[in-house]
């Protein structure tokens, strides 16, 4: 396993644990916030997302979406907008008969084609040209579907995901095979068959019966139709199996050849004692199907290179890798190319310490395009053919998202994430030069409000671990004005990375007076394999550290009562939240734990993810060793040290972290006579969505940190 990569933080370590030695009194007052008034819970209203930029294929347009809360009825309101990519234009919003439009992409031919109540293309290149009813048959640029065709059974093509060959001549289309309907059930009598009928309620014997915001129970696997695929000439109505597995294809890409198509599948989807993982799967189109793999690892993001020569895919370990061997980690996450002649394999990553995204070829050959976090901000990356390391192209302390190219990868376009403001569209050379941004929908809002700015904090966990955070200012902070209270929030996953990104809740809170710190502990991705996996087997324990670091860091250097500090998260970060207060109960005034684990035990078999704890606690509650550690690690086996008033936040029908976790420890801390609530959120699962659900929680939980962290207690 690869090691932790200090030296994304080590160039700027020294620097800041000289500065973290200042008196607090030393820092002024905030001189980066602009004029303007404070953020206002009604301004969550008026905050847009800009997103899913498409470049056209020339490089001269870019469409994207922009999309709002609409309080009225609690939906979101999305407009399609298109911009000249040298911006000499203002930006141009598409509607059709006076109303907006959806699903809006780039024709082949360089056409906006969109759906309003029928299928248009617009020439948007002709002032004043009209919209023209009609699909163009090929569909947008660089949709990829699988394809299917054979040489067992013909048929009529139906439907299923559809993917063209190269040149267009034929689609394969991966499709259902079975039904697989349920035998009609038979009464011993009138009597039974009036109850049976009468029944209401979930009846399932398939162990995985639950799976957060699905249905309730899950479809049976066992129950669910067989996938093969047909291929067919484009335009005709027949098409022919070329498979006969029994599976579920997915990810299927063709050879540039039009020859053969390469895939994956798991074979033991049906299978309730395993866990899920796709193994490499090849067909030709007459038929000829070799399975690639069969390694215990998961295979994932199949192309082929331009000239035929390579297969570019991902592989994982898989879960039961793991859970078999013991492993003390999750393995990496690496691309690969094998040789389609000779069958040889190059890991592209394995010197490379982070985790590859959404590999794209150059329309070249020569190299492969990639995302990856690195620390809390994301960056395009690039890996040159036949190999020679991953090149970073471009760089800053923020997060580009989705990224989208040009035919002949000469531009980029992609938005901007980062703390002081929503994201915007922005657009430049391949190589990062040349930068610009296209889109200032926020413009308005920005010049009205001034939104708190982060400062990025680099410092040493209690064990010399390098740590990267950020303290997002109060509103009109100012040191002479302090000590400030601190509202801590740690990230969920806990597989995932707090960064550069705009919060309203993080805004109002520093509206409101608050400091406010995230830190991305030990865990976090964005650090290397070694600190993503250092917190195998006791979370809590080494995260907790880095997060009690981060607010000595915070207090050592800014004027922040440690008397008024609160912590706060969702998901793992509600377990950060119940197991940081017994852990640490002198150190926290108040808490909101949302959707937060409290015990291990419980959450093993009432949760619909029980591979974590088979796997980063090494077994389930019935082996002996992974018993204590689950006792060992779960918040409510210490809950009689808490202190800290607690608010706890939770979906009624989550299913990922149950609402009895919440339950079990509010119970514990009334039951010690410490100030809790509760609030649940009906019909929600894990995330609790919905904007009037998100304003509610807001508000509720500004009053929460107002009541136990404005003033002493």
């Amino acid at each position: 396993m690869r090691t932790s990569p200090a030296s994304l933080l080590s160039p700027f370590l020294a620097a800041s644990l000289l500065i973290g030695t200042c008196h607090a009194q030393a820092v002024p007052r905030d001189e980066g916030q602009r004029a303007g008034r404070a953020v206002q819970i009604e301004d969550f209203y008026r905050i847009q997302s800009v997103g899913s930029p498409q470049l056209r294929a020339d490089g001269a347009w870019v469409l994207y979406t922009v999309s709002e809360p609409v309080e009225e009825d609690n939906s979101s309101r999305s407009e399609v907008w298109i911009v000249k990519a040298d911006g000499s234009q203002e930006p141009r919003r598409i509607q059709h008969g006076g109303g907006d439009v959806s699903n809006a992409q780039w024709t082949d031919e360089g056409r906006l084609q969109f759906n309003a109540q029928g299928t248009y293309t617009l020439d948007v290149d002709s002032p004043g040209a009209e919209a023209i009813r009609g699909a163009d048959a090929r569909g947008g640029r660089g949709r990829r579907g699988a394809r299917g065709g054979g040489a067992r059974r013909g048929g009529r093509r139906g439907g299923g995901r559809q993917i063209p060959n190269p040149d267009g001549t034929r689609i394969a289309i991966v499709r259902d095979t079975t039904d697989r309907l349920a035998d009609e059930p038979e009464y011993a009598s009138e009597f039974e068959r009036r109850h049976q009928e009468r029944f209401e309620g979930a009846i399932f014997d398939w162990m995985n019966f639950q799976r957060d915001g699905g249905a309730f129970p899950v479809p049976d696997p066992r129950a669910v139709p067989e996938q093969e695929i047909f291929l067919g000439n484009t335009g005709a109505r027949e098409a022919t199996r070329i498979t006969d597995l029994g599976l579920r294809p997915s990810g299927v890409v063709w050879h540039p050849s039009g020859e053969f198509l390469a895939f994956t599948a798991d074979s033991h989807y049906r299978d309730e004692m395993t866990y899920g993982r796709s193994d490499l799967w090849t067909v030709s189109v007459n038929g000829q199907v070799t399975r690639v793999t069969d390694d215990g690892y998961t295979y994932g993001s199949l192309s082929f290179s331009p000239d035929g020569r390579f297969l570019l895919y991902s592989r994982s370990y898989g879960t039961d890798m793991i859970i078999d061997q013991k492993l003390d980690h999750g393995g990496s996450r690496d691309l690969f190319l094998r040789s389609v002649e000779s069958g040889e394999t190059v890991n592209l990553t394995g010197d490379w310490d982070l985790d590859p995204g959404g590999p794209q070829w150059a329309p070249d050959g020569t190299s492969i395009y990639l995302t990856a976090g690195i620390g809390g901000a994301t960056h395009l990356f690039r890996i040159p053919i036949p190999g020679g390391g991953v090149e970073q192209v471009t760089e800053g302390q923020r997060r580009i998202r989705g990224l989208s190219f040009d035919r002949e990868f000469e531009k980029i376009a992609f938005t901007v994430g980062r703390f002081e403001g929503p994201s915007e569209v922005h657009i430049a050379n391949i190589d990062g030069s040349q930068e610009k941004q296209l889109t200032h929908v926020h413009r308005g809002i920005e010049e009205e409000i001034a939104f708190s700015r982060a400062e990025r904090l680099l410092f040493d966990s209690a064990d010399g671990t390098p740590i990267e955070g950020w303290l997002l200012y109060p509103f009109g902070f100012d040191a002479s004005k302090g000590p400030y209270p601190m509202v801590v929030n740690s990230h969920g996953g806990p597989h995932s990375a707090s960064g550069y990104g705009f919060s309203f809740k993080h805004q109002y809170f520093a509206a409101n007076g608050y400091f406010v710190l995230q830190v991305n502990f030990r865990s976090s991705t964005g650090y290397g394999d070694g600190f993503k996996w250092a917190t195998w087997g006791a979370w809590g324990d080494k995260d907790g550290q880095d997060v009690m670091a981060g607010i000595d860091t915070a207090l050592a250097r800014f004027p922040i009562d440690p008397k008024r500090v609160g912590h706060t998260g969702h998901s793992y970060g509600g377990f950060m939240t119940n197991w940081l207060i017994t852990q640490y109960p002198d150190r926290f005034a108040a808490a909101i734990a949302g959707a937060g684990i409290s015990n291990w035990i419980s959450d093993y078999g009432t949760a619909d993810i029980a591979r974590t704890k088979e796997t980063e606690f090494f077994g389930t509650p019935w082996e002996e060793e992974a018993r204590a550690r689950l006792i060992r690690q779960s918040p409510l086996t210490y809950a009689g040290r808490v202190t800290a008033p607690t608010l706890f936040v939770h979906g009624e029908n989550d299913q990922r972290v149950p609402y009895e976790e919440a339950e079990q420890m509010y119970v514990a801390l009334k039951k010690n006579g410490v100030p809790a609530k509760m609030i649940q959120y009906a019909g929600q699962s894990h995330g609790i969505r919905g904007h009037w659900n998100n304003v509610h929680r807001i508000i509720n939980e500004t009053q929460w940190w107002n009541r136990y962290l404005k003033s002493d207690r």
